[in-house]
């Protein structure tokens, strides 16, 4: 690669001659990286050598956020044995309420309605904190005897047959394939050349958990507020975790309110149904936008997660699309190598990329239309929005196709999200 001196090419290949060769290097231990590690350790055992390398693995999780597991990322949860640890603290959503209206509005009408299983007993979704879950995925990557290594890939270098990477840590290693796991700004994707598109929404989402007097019965809600979604989603006991968009600069006002002052403007667009409230948990603030990756291939590297796509999180969807990405990527290096072909070649990256980069772009679409859609303060398209709501919310076949997608259960469903071991 151009940006790496022949010296330091020369210096990083005598070190990985001498160093450990692996199969799959992931760069990045969050949700997405780890539960790779656990599809391919699972599925090939110590045939396959994996690597999960992340400075932040040693550290504690304090995300306030929770996350929507759709059917779809449920069931790869299950297939690969984290579920089990984390069903106790699993929030299942019964139903969902939409509505939209001015925050002044004294009634809130509700315009459609989500109430029914995906499948006899199978709620479409269930809540769960993060701080668990990736507690969950660290035992079980443990137990299955991937590699955790407590530093990030700094530099790499792509030959033939390997990634010669550098970690921060000093070591280096040798890969057939290098994934990029590390996030929305993820290094290795930079250094691998590849490219993004996207944009600002100039919001941001406040994030806090939320103790309320009555129980919320499993149902969440998404208020259609004209500064963008106002989202109350279950978690277990009488809490819900809120996802509050305004724009950026007003979002930064309210998370430094007192303590008072920001249960006050929590409470004008929560409302009072479920009795008394507060804000329970730390509140953090994360910036909005739309970013995904022009490819999420480049020579013996692939991305996964936020590395290849960001979205508005109006839909719930961000994590689930990244489990998407998983699933596809260890359905495409097990195939691979039990065939006895190269996990990290120009065959297997084609063929996740096909699998995984239409899709994303159609999600990418719809969060975007969506949001741009309901955050304005236009009457005429509330007027229209509102019609169309209630026509789907009186079409109970067309609700269930709608049910299925954000399942995860449309289109070519990779085996881990039909619960299909590999």
């Amino acid at each position: 690669m151009k940006e790496y001196s022949r010296r330091g090419k020369d210096a990083m290949s005598a070190s990985t001659s001498q160093d450990q060769r692996i199969d799959v290097l992931i760069g990045g231990g969050g949700m997405a990286g780890l539960s790779l590690a656990i599809a391919l350790r699972q599925a090939l055992g110590p045939a396959v050598a994996v690597t999960v390398a992340d400075p932040a693995l040693e550290r504690s999780v304090t995300d306030a956020r929770a996350s929507a597991i759709v059917v779809a990322g449920r069931r790869l949860f299950e297939t690969i044995g984290v579920w089990e640890a984390i069903a106790a603290e699993a929030q299942p959503i019964n139903d969902m309420v939409i509505t939209d209206s001015r925050l002044e509005d004294a009634v809130r009408p509700v315009f459609l309605t989500f109430d029914e299983d995906v499948e006899k007993g199978e709620p479409f979704a269930h809540m769960v904190e993060n701080g668990p879950l990736v507690a969950a995925l660290l035992a079980r990557a443990r137990d299955l005897g991937a590699n955790l290594r407590v530093a990030a890939v700094s530099e790499f270098v792509t030959s033939d047959d390997r990634v010669a990477a550098q970690l921060s840590d000093g070591g280096t290693l040798a890969a057939r394939l290098l994934v990029a796991a590390d996030g929305a700004r993820s290094r290795i994707r930079e250094r691998a050349g590849i490219a993004t598109h996207g944009w600002s929404y100039r919001q941001s989402a406040i994030v806090t958990a939320v103790a309320h007097e009555r129980d919320h019965e499993g149902r969440a809600e998404e208020h259609f507020l004209p500064s963008g979604p106002f989202a109350i989603l279950p978690l277990t006991g009488r809490r819900s975790s809120i996802v509050w968009t305004e724009a950026s600069a007003e979002a930064e006002r309210i998370v430094a309110l007192p303590d008072d002052a920001f249960n006050a403007e929590l409470e004008r667009r929560f409302g009072l149904h479920l009795g008394d409230i507060s804000a329970v948990g730390p509140r953090q603030s994360y910036p909005l936008g739309l970013t995904v990756a022009r490819a999420f291939v480049a020579e013996r590297v692939a991305l996964i997660g936020d590395a290849a796509h960001v979205i508005h999180p109006i839909a719930g969807q961000g994590l689930n699309i990244g489990l998407k990405d998983v699933a596809a990527l260890a359905e495409t290096i097990v195939d691979a190598m039990r065939l006895g072909l190269d996990p990290g070649g120009a065959d297997a990256l084609a063929r996740y990329q096909q699998w995984r980069r239409f899709d994303t772009m159609t999600m990418a679409v719809a969060t975007d239309g969506l949001n741009r859609l309901f955050s304005n303060r236009s009457d005429v398209l509330r007027a229209l929005r509102d019609f169309g709501l209630g026509i789907v919310d009186r079409l109970p076949r067309l609700k269930q196709v709608f049910i299925r997608e954000a399942a995860g259960l449309a289109g070519e469903v990779p085996k881990l999200l039909r619960g299909e071991a590999l």
